[in-house]
């Protein structure tokens, strides 16, 4: 069934908001994917506030074409579906890389738009493995509280060997 020019322009006038509001876009191949694991992944998407928008590759292109992104866009094969995060840059990639080892051949993730530019999905897989927000702070706030344990530890080894000392002269 063709599908109009007023709803060719709807569809490309509704990917062009959700891309613009985001923080990252994926572009996935879904061939072969069941309705039934394609729902899934929706259901799990919008739990975490991002959008799965499947739509024809020329209108991709079109919504595409109107931000002037940086690098060099990925090539666009197969049936296509945009997954857009709106908050957190690495959730949808944690998300997808999630889906993709329970569906290894109905799913490929092509690459993306990130920070303004094209990427490719070599480096989608890496903001997969990034810790989350909460992660790094733990993290950046244990690197920063190591020099004040490691001062401490010192400090109270002076003193613990200093009693060490005293005790040895006493006996």
């Amino acid at each position: 069934m063709a599908i109009t020019k007023q709803k060719k322009a709807e569809i490309i006038q509704d990917l062009h908001e959700k891309l613009e509001k985001s923080k990252v876009s994926i572009f996935v191949n879904f061939h072969g994917l069941s309705v039934k694991d394609v729902s899934d992944l929706r259901r799990q998407l919008r739990g975490g506030g991002m959008d799965y928008k499947v739509a024809k590759k020329t209108l991709v292109n079109r919504a595409l074409d109107g931000f002037g992104f940086g690098g060099e866009k990925p090539s666009m094969e197969g049936e296509l579906a945009v997954v857009v995060g709106y908050d957190d840059v690495v959730a949808p990639a944690k998300m997808l890389s999630a889906f993709l080892k329970k569906h290894k051949d109905t799913i490929k993730i092509l690459g993306g738009v990130f920070e303004g530019s094209y990427v490719d999905s070599g480096r989608i897989a890496v903001l997969a493995t990034i810790p989350s927000r909460e992660v790094l702070l733990g993290q950046l706030a244990n690197v920063i509280n190591s020099p004040v344990q490691g001062m401490v530890g010192v400090l109270s080894g002076v003193m613990r060997n200093f009693a060490s000392v005293l005790s040895q002269i006493k006996k």
